[in-house]
């Protein structure tokens, strides 16, 4: 059983930054991080596999997924919108084939939540 631990959520305006980590106990190569808010549901958002990053167009150019040599996920989300209000989670999924945003998978972390207003 993989687990996954997120931090890094909180409140911030408009306009503004957060950075999401997710610390996972053991290595997977396709990760991703999914976005719930009581208007859209789940939807993942950002996908990373073998360096390669995807996105969902609402977030191309404002979150960047990466990960470090540790083996720790990050989400950068700039220029954050209302609408990005929600809980993040990261997940991982085993099959390294199909690593994109809307991929199924196979573990979830416990999420951390964010709140964009003013």
């Amino acid at each position: 059983q993989v687990k996954l631990m997120e931090s890094g959520g909180g409140s911030v305006q408009p306009g503004g930054s957060l950075r999401l980590s997710c610390e996972s106990s053991e290595y997977i190569d396709c990760m991703k991080w999914i976005h719930q808010s009581p208007v859209k549901g789940r939807e993942g958002i950002a996908s990373l596999r073998d360096g390669a990053t995807y996105y969902v167009d609402r977030v191309e150019g404002r979150f960047t997924v990466s990960r470090d040599d540790k083996g720790t996920l990050y989400l950068q989300m700039t220029n954050l919108k209302p609408e990005d209000t929600g809980v993040y989670y990261c997940a991982a999924r085993r099959e390294s084939f199909g690593c994109t945003p809307g991929a199924s998978y196979d573990y979830r972390g416990q999420g951390t939540q964010v709140t964009v207003s003013n």
